[in-house]
């Protein structure tokens, strides 16, 4: 048998998989990441696209601490949209349609650049295991791979099956097979494993599609890019079609729902809510006549169309019925029938804040194995697991990051406080500290604390610094320029005339007020380039909110620091509910202000266990 040994050792090469190895060889980690199928790196398995309300965030403050998600998204992107372009920017959302084939290639480039990584093919059987400690995994083939650390992304594959209809088959995504044998070995190893599904629409042939009967809508000429790094698109930018179902689609729908595995009882572990099938539409959204489908090209080679609104489990002769039933879509030929799959996922109450489990040492999860949903939050988890693997493995710190820092923190506290019900997805409205968590300033926040970890090129360095360079300028300018009412006044601009001078800062803060308005009256301010000007008036447009938001956040630092200590058995405590007591045993939060998060979480209880930890105070006292 062969052995090979590496100080990380990755499991699954999707988007979290590949992000966590190559987070784990930035850090300096031996890393090595193992793939199923060398040709399936980065491979997008629904829909190929990235960013979008809440996820954009993601995929900039990823790209902010050195990773490929964003670089790959600009590499490959085909039609750049910014959504919520017209409300307030911190709630904006970066989004692309991307060539699947491109997107790959990218993410392959990127791995192959980077020192201190090696991809290799192979399935992962079993664990080795010394004791409660993972060191390595033993192959189908009988080869074993030693590593100090290990990150498991399975994605759809633990178990996975997949549902057309009333038929199902074993597989990890279509055309792939499951993962049973480590799936088997976690199920002895971590409690809390359950099921959940997700779904996919079918693929339609491109120059089956009438498209002069849908409506055309158009990237962005003026595109929002993902990393930091780039200034424009790489390749063409293309059109989507928008078309919409109809009374008659839904008719045919309501008709087969019978043979619909979800519907028709096969299917029993719950889908994403946010991201319904077309049968859950039709169902729960009966008042509605209709509803919108994006036609989205699979890339600009490609003759395939993922046709967006419309996953199923229904089975293929229906699903051929329902979408020629569409405007536009009249001769529409399936070229892949669309399917649900469910997979297992780990109760992510069983993790850490740096993803490791707590009860088997030297094992990290990231992805949909911790029940989330979407390429963009598995590799914010990846990002966070492969930094921690390479850390334990290399002796260092563990990092986290605060839902005041990210939104990668939200996400992760969210999941390791509260647990998931149904598969998780970001939204803005998740993160309480939105306004400073915004997808503009994801380097400011991000960018130096990855520095510090050694994690960012030279290029990305300079760029960073000259961007920084700039904005301290432009500030300087804005509160170094003042007037009066009365002169600010003489220059068109209605303002308070109460004999208070004003900066240009305190100016662009209101509403209305831009740079240009500002000009006549400081001609120095023309300096001021394009991209300094928009996130200086970003800045200034915030500035109050921020400031109050910040105090919110200090009160929240003072719980936060309220440590738990691990002498506290929750079941001594007297009143507390026995619904409670479980959780908290299960999750053992660190502080007051992680308890506080806990689903059913009340002030009451909170107060029992802070009475609680004042008595064990004294007494050890």
């Amino acid at each position: 048998m062969k052995h090979q040994d590496a100080d990380v050792l990755v499991i699954g090469g999707g988007h979290a998989g590949c992000e966590a190895a190559y987070a784990a060889a930035r850090a300096g980690a031996k890393t090595l990441l193992l793939t199923l199928k060398l040709s399936d790196i980065g491979v997008m398995s629904c829909n190929p696209a990235i960013g979008g309300l809440g996820k954009g965030h993601l995929v900039r403050e990823i790209d902010a601490m050195g990773g490929l998600m964003g670089l790959a998204a600009d590499h490959s992107g085909i039609q750049f949209r910014l959504l919520n372009r017209r409300k307030g920017p911190a709630v904006r959302g970066p989004r692309t349609q991307s060539d699947r084939v491109l997107y790959r290639r990218a993410v392959a480039e990127i791995l192959a650049s980077q020192g201190n990584l090696r991809v290799v093919e192979g399935e992962a059987a079993a664990f080795s295991r010394e004791g409660d400690e993972i060191r390595g995994v033993r192959l189908a083939n009988g080869a074993e791979i030693n590593a100090s650390a290990v990150v498991l992304t399975t994605g759809t594959f633990l178990r996975g099956t997949i549902h057309i209809g009333m038929q199902s088959h074993a597989g990890g995504r279509i055309g792939d097979p499951a993962s049973h044998m480590l799936a088997d070995q976690l199920r002895e190893m971590v409690s809390g494993i359950g099921r959940l599904k997700t779904g996919t629409p079918p693929r339609l042939r491109k120059d089956s599609i009438d498209w002069n009967k849908t409506e055309l809508q158009q990237a962005d000429t003026n595109p929002a890019m993902f990393s930091y790094l780039s200034d424009r698109p790489c390749v063409e930018q293309i059109a989507c079609g928008i078309t919409h179902t109809n009374e008659k689609t839904h008719e045919i729908i309501g008709n087969n729902l019978a043979r619909s595995a979800m519907y028709g009882g096969k299917i029993q572990s719950v889908g994403p809510r946010y991201c319904p099938s077309i049968e859950d539409k039709v169902t729960r959204f009966q008042d509605k006549a209709s509803h919108q489908i994006f036609l989205e090209p699979e890339g600009l080679t490609s003759d395939l169309v993922y046709p967006n609104g419309i996953s199923t489990s229904l089975p293929t002769d229906v699903q051929v019925s329902y979408v020629r039933s569409i405007a536009g879509l009249e001769n529409a030929v399936i070229a892949q029938p669309g399917y649900a799959i469910e997979y297992d996922f780990v109760d992510p109450q069983v993790l850490d804040h740096g993803l490791r489990l707590k009860d088997v040492r030297g094992l990290f999860l990231a992805g949909q194995i911790n029940g989330t949903t979407g390429y963009e939050e598995a590799a914010a988890q990846g990002l966070i697991a492969g930094l921690n693997a390479a850390f334990a493995a290399t002796g260092r710190q563990a990092i986290s990051l605060a839902r005041n820092e990210a939104y990668i923190g939200v996400l992760i506290d969210d999941l390791i406080t509260r647990g998931v019900s149904e598969p998780y997805r970001m939204f803005t409205s998740r993160a309480e500290f939105r306004l400073s968590l915004r997808a503009d300033n994801a380097d400011q926040r991000l960018t130096p604390k990855a520095q510090e970890l050694g994690l960012i090129t030279e290029e990305r360095r300079a760029k960073f610094s000259a961007k920084m360079a700039l904005l301290e300028q432009g500030h300087a300018l804005l509160r170094s320029s003042d007037a009066t009412p009365s002169e600010i006044a003489a220059h068109g601009i209605d303002i308070n005339q109460d004999g208070r001078r004003r900066t240009a800062e305190a100016l662009l803060s209101f509403p209305n007020i831009v740079f240009e308005k500002l000009e006549p009256i400081w001609p120095a301010l023309q300096v001021i380039d394009p991209g300094t000007r928009d996130q200086l008036t970003i800045e200034a447009l915030y500035a109050h909110y921020i400031w109050r938001q910040q105090k919110d956040v200090e009160s929240l630092q003072k719980d936060e620091r309220l440590v738990i200590p691990d002498w506290v058995i929750y079941s001594e405590i007297g009143g507390l509910s026995a619904e409670l007591t479980i959780k908290l045993e299960r999750v053992r939060p660190p502080s007051i202000g992680h308890a506080a998060r806990i689903d059913g979480m009340t002030p009451a209880a909170l107060t029992l266990i802070l009475a609680h930890l004042r008595r064990g105070t004294r007494e050890s006292a």
